[in-house]
């Protein structure tokens, strides 16, 4: 037998030919999948949200305290206020996070344009004084994360439940 005989008779064509059938069987796993085990619509809305929000140049501030988590709850106390501690390199943010709004302060206090993210066109922009402080008054619900822009430098916290 000759080579191009021995190809067709095992099944083996040429590399374009086992290319072709790697992308319709990529194709026929993608449609049973999509129809046996489809993607919950809201799980792909999160992702394309996430993504949409994602900044590279950003650093992640990673949640060092939230007070759901880490506090010695309090008897007879409601309505207590939520206290999350942020940290990326030598920048700490304190939040306080309550049904009326957020207020914190940036360490070092320094002055910071803070962007409270719920999705992809919901980012409410406030603005920290010389001493680091700010607030908003629009509590967050759901999922939400912070960006802050101090000077050049671009932190973006954990994601949280509000």
């Amino acid at each position: 037998m000759n080579d191009d005989m021995h190809d067709d008779v095992t099944g083996e064509g040429s590399p374009g030919d086992d290319a072709f059938d790697i992308e319709l069987l990529e194709e026929e796993l993608r449609q049973a999948a999509s129809i046996l085990d489809p993607v919950p619509a809201q799980l792909c809305q999160l992702a394309v949200e996430a993504f949409a929000l994602h900044d590279l140049d950003a650093r992640i501030a990673e949640l060092t305290f939230d007070s759901v988590e880490d506090a010695i709850p309090v008897r007879g106390a409601t309505d207590v206020p939520r206290m999350l501690t942020f940290r990326a390199g030598e920048v700490t943010v304190d939040v306080e996070v309550t049904a009326q709004g957020l207020m914190g302060q940036v360490l070092p206090p320094q002055q910071a344009r803070i962007e409270v993210l719920g999705g992809p066109q919901t980012a409410t922009p406030v603005d920290a004084d010389d001493m680091g402080r700010f607030a908003s008054d629009a509590p967050p619900s759901g999922p939400f994360a912070l960006r802050l822009r101090t000077g050049g430098e671009v932190v973006v916290t954990e994601w949280l439940r509000a």
